[in-house]
């Protein structure tokens, strides 16, 4: 049974339905969860604190009056600090310094790809000197051919002597 009964209508409507209560042989076992909707037995949380009633102290501009020049913060904001770091001569200066070392042994490779790595990286900063970055990219890469060329050189040496 559903639980549901329904009464024929005398004037041939619809049936209206009556909820029947649960049989005797129904009980709810101890421990389980409570129905939805079921009232509880009592409060299990103490009410909040009083709360004060205090008046509301308004703390903003009156705009109502035109105040607005009111406002205004009371000290100068913060300067923004500026970056003034260069890294282009940086660069330039490595490129040199491996482009020389190039032209008699292939050890300085390192120094041209930091240099190329650095004059990629001004390249890339708005602050930087373009003309400087440039150089030193091209004179990175030309330090970095030169010394290849020399390790490929050295490389085809030691073939011949073992």
């Amino acid at each position: 049974m559903t639980g549901l009964a329904q009464e024929p209508e005398p004037d041939g409507a619809a049936p209206r339905a009556r909820v029947e209560r649960a049989s005797g042989q129904v009980e709810r076992p101890a421990g389980t969860a409570r129905l939805p909707g079921a009232p509880r037995e009592g409060y299990t949380k103490l009410p909040t604190g009083p709360v004060g009633i205090e008046p509301v102290v308004v703390s903003g501009p009156d705009l109502d009056h035109g105040e607005e020049d009111a406002w205004e913060p009371a000290s100068e904001p913060e300067p923004v600090p500026v970056d003034d770091t260069r890294l282009a001569p940086w660069a330039l200066l490595a490129a040199i310094v491996a482009l020389g070392a190039s032209f008699f042994v292939g050890w300085g490779i390192p120094v041209a790809v930091v240099a190329v790595i650095a004059a990629i990286m001004s390249l890339r900063r708005p602050v930087e000197n373009r003309a400087i970055a440039r150089w030193a990219l091209v004179l990175g890469l030309c330090a970095t051919v030169y010394s290849l060329g020399w390790l490929v050189w050295a490389g085809m040496q030691f073939e011949r002597l073992g």
